[in-house]
């Protein structure tokens, strides 16, 4: 069985995105002051006196906008619509009605789908009077609430269970969210194709895509189901080098790509084959290394290449060069426009997933160590004779491994490298940082 569906739809700026936050008790939205901030549906799991329900936030509904990213915010809220259970209207009680209102009031209607009215920013009872107006649009009684205090959110909340069909009202173990899901966060700079990816994978516009750079702001999750496996799929904002974030929306945005790589298993990291591999681009690679996420990169457009045989084996030659150190990176070529090699991704991906989760038995790495260090020993430092003991596997995932010297401190950084070098000879780890910890016998 499947949970109810319950979207919130309204003009730009009237709360839906604090309602949103304040429903699933964290800061998942972006919420700000000015108007056009949420674009993509935005979809997170609620619970409400026993009822489990799944809320989606919309971007601001402006019927007849005319400009390509008004168009497209369109088409998100009329698709969000159309797989609704409840549709939760709302509009701003202190601005009062206005014709946009009534036009909004009139499409919804069209739709034949349970709405509930709620007059938000109506932050005391005083102010509920406002309300009375909105009467006006047909749509049954309008219901006071404040999303940014709280007020009346309980009470409104019990009216919306009551619109949720009887068949989805009830909890079901097979709803819950498989636990070893990965969750896969796609990132790069702007327009790169990010979510021109997701939309190819998922064959359907769920994410917003123009020419314009900048147009995701949100990070957005996405369920995936692969060959019967669920995968969670996490559109970003498009990164741009600190000094070139002028706004604070573009800072928001940037703070919650960070965020998604942090919560992310692994990250495709999106570049544009037209640019080739650029500074920004390794900057972001570093930032999924320094997070010990599992790393992929993508490089797209490349239809848009001229190509003889030996094109891509040139430009994965060129980007191991410029990578150096992390030259484990996987690259693959692809287009999300045509598709091509699109799926792909997700297989390399999910084989990064489990390698990620990798254990390797202390004894494997002992017999390993003796041999590397029979090879080449460390060199002594300080007339000291270094000489490592031990390792072992700490953590997984991410792989940590544990290394015992008696004098660890004096192990130089290019002999560090060469551990891992010979290790990932060993057990490749393809696409995953490693972590070495040199300790004290």
């Amino acid at each position: 069985m499947n949970k109810a569906l319950v979207t919130i739809v309204g003009q730009p700026n009237v709360g839906k995105s604090t309602f949103f936050n304040r429903i699933i008790e964290r800061r998942e939205a972006i919420v700000d002051d000015f108007s056009g901030v949420t674009r993509d549906r935005k979809y997170a799991a609620a619970e409400w006196c026993g009822v489990e329900f799944n809320l989606v936030d919309t971007g601001g509904y402006f019927p007849g906008a005319d400009d390509k990213i008004g168009k497209a915010i369109l088409k998100q809220v009329d698709a969000s619509i159309k797989e609704a259970d409840v549709v939760i209207y709302m509009v701003d009680g202190r601005k009062g009605l206005t014709p946009m209102d009534e036009d909004i009031a009139a499409i919804l209607k069209k739709w034949g789908k349970p709405i509930v009215l709620c007059v938000n920013k109506l932050d005391s009872a005083e102010l509920d009077v406002n309300s009375n107006e909105f009467y006006r649009l047909g749509l049954g009684e309008p219901f006071p609430i404040a999303s940014s205090n709280g007020r009346n959110i309980g009470d409104f909340l019990d009216v919306i269970i009551e619109h949720i069909p009887d068949h989805k009202r009830q909890k079901h173990e097979s709803d819950n969210f498989q636990e070893n899901r990965m969750r896969l966060a796609i990132v790069g700079k702007p327009n790169a194709g990010k979510s021109s990816l997701i939309n190819a994978l998922l064959g359907e516009e769920k994410h917003i895509v123009t020419d314009i750079a900048g147009t995701t702001r949100d990070s957005v999750d996405t369920l995936f189901k692969y060959h019967g496996e669920e995968i969670i799929l996490v559109d970003t904002a498009g990164l741009r080098r600190r000094s070139k974030v002028v706004d604070r929306l573009e800072y928001y945005s940037t703070v919650r790509t960070q965020d998604a790589i942090r919560r992310c298993d692994v990250a495709v990291v999106m570049i544009d084959a037209t640019e080739g591999l650029v500074d920004q681009d390794i900057r972001i690679i570093l930032d999924v290394v320094k997070f010990n996420k599992g790393v992929i990169i993508a490089v797209n457009k490349w239809d848009l290449i001229e190509k003889d045989t030996k094109t891509a084996q040139e430009f994965e030659r060129a980007i191991k060069e410029l990578l150096n150190s992390l030259r484990y990176i996987p690259a693959i070529f692809i287009s999300a426009l045509t598709k091509q090699r699109i799926y792909k991704v997700i297989d390399m991906a999910k084989e990064l997933f489990v390698e990620r989760q990798r254990k390797i038995s202390t004894s494997d790495l002992n017999r390993f160590l003796e041999e590397i260090t029979a090879k080449y020993p460390p060199p002594s430092n300080d007339k000291k004779e270094i000489k490592i003991k031990y390792i072992t596997q700490v953590k997984s995932p991410p792989p940590v491994f544990a290394l015992y010297a008696n004098h660890p401190t004096s192990i130089k950084a290019n002999y560090r490298q060469y551990i891992e070098n010979q290790l990932r000879e060993r057990f490749p780890f393809t696409g995953v940082p490693l972590t070495f910890v040199f300790k004290k016998k």
